[in-house]
């Protein structure tokens, strides 16, 4: 059974049995669950637990490892995303991805936002301006930076280089967008930018991200799951998943309720 299934949509995936192997060492397994489409889902958990693990299945970076194997089934609007016939290149430009410290190619604003566009064709300057302008507002940077396009991107602070990051990832106008803890190395500001920025941005694309602020998950995301791996020598598995102000507030596992209250972790 898959938790928590409910109809797919644009944006939305199925995770059925999914495991990861590094090795002969099982790091994640039998993890079934549905991300729903245009919805902020967080994974928590200790760390250790698989969390990042599981978020690079879902756009098939493990596949950069060589030795890491993902078994069961990842669909992505009801399409098994680790078919042979499945580009990983095009499940990318999908399922984008926001890393936990800034990486900014070092180029300019506008040429970090019209990376994406201009690999899958797009030459012409007015629909490059058209995209940069679309990305960097929906990644609440445009007002900052609108004047400045010329400006290197590591002229920009930490923040702001975290945002261009978000356009850079929106501009190739994916389904879903995943963040591994991406506020952990900003100040509080920062982190507020980015947290109101994910509030809104879930109104175009899907929003998986890995934090270890259970503050920050109960402020943004819709859905939760927990992950937990009890000991070192057993791989990490799924707790429970739900809604968000219902995973925090009745939790339908203790485990859940001892990591969220802080009683461990």
């Amino acid at each position: 059974m898959v938790i928590g299934q409910h109809d797919t949509g644009k944006g939305s995936f199925t995770l059925e049995d999914v495991s990861v192997t590094y090795g002969s060492e099982t790091a994640v397994a039998g993890v079934s669950m549905y991300i729903p489409p245009s919805a902020v889902m967080a994974l928590i958990g200790p760390s250790g637990c698989g969390k990042s693990t599981l978020l690079r299945c879902l756009n098939r970076m493990n596949d950069e490892l060589g030795n890491a194997r993902v078994g069961g089934k990842i669909l992505l609007d009801d399409v098994d995303v680790y078919d042979k016939e499945y580009d990983p290149v095009e499940l990318r430009t999908k399922v984008g991805q926001v890393f936990q410290k800034p990486n900014p190619f070092p180029m300019t604003i506008y040429d970090n936002v019209a990376y994406g566009p201009r690999t899958r064709g797009i030459r012409k300057r007015v629909e490059l301006d058209e995209v940069v302008e679309r990305s960097l507002k929906r990644s609440a940077l445009w007002g900052e930076v609108k004047k400045d396009l010329k400006k290197h991107a590591f002229e920009l602070s930490g923040g702001q280089q975290q945002r261009l990051c978000i356009a850079r990832a929106l501009a190739t106008e994916p389904e879903v967008v995943l963040m591994d803890e991406p506020a952990s190395s900003l100040d509080p500001i920062s982190t507020q930018q980015i947290e109101d920025t994910i509030a809104e941005l879930k109104e175009y694309v899907t929003i998986v991200i890995v934090t270890h602020n259970m503050q920050q998950a109960a402020r943004i995301s819709d859905r939760t799951a927990f992950m937990l791996r009890e000991t070192m020598d057993e791989p990490a598995f799924l707790v429970e998943v739900g809604e968000t102000r219902t995973m925090f507030t009745n939790p339908g596992d203790k485990r859940t309720e001892a990591y969220i209250t802080g009683r461990f972790g």
